[in-house]
């Protein structure tokens, strides 16, 4: 009887011992799942966010070059306008010579 006794709680423990084992296998398989899925996850959201840093760069880029051609046109005018104020006043140089003199270099 004594025997029958080991053999059955040998036999209760060896069960006992694979159904943990099992259970631990389980919550290690669904653990690392977990960590694969969060993994996939955040490897997702990096590559989103460098998408979101691409159009942001290229934004960034489309901008400054609007406004290097906003100066540049600002130059252009402002250069434009600064010619036509000078030859403004050398006519207006000239016509005041003009009116005091007769025009001819010899009598003046």
């Amino acid at each position: 009887m004594r025997k029958i006794l080991l053999a059955t709680t040998a036999a209760v423990a060896a069960l006992s011992l694979a159904a943990c084992s099992q259970k631990t296998q389980d919550a290690t398989e669904a653990a690392a799942s977990s960590a694969a899925d969060d993994m996939g996850s955040y490897a997702t959201q990096a590559a989103d966010s460098v998408d979101n840093m691409g159009d942001a760069m290229k934004g960034a880029a489309n901008d400054a070059g609007a406004a290097a051609s906003d100066a540049t046109d600002d130059v252009q005018d402002a250069a434009a306008n600064a010619a036509s104020d000078a030859e403004k006043a050398a006519n207006d140089a000239a016509n005041e010579m003009a009116d005091h003199t007769d025009g001819n270099p010899n009598t003046n």
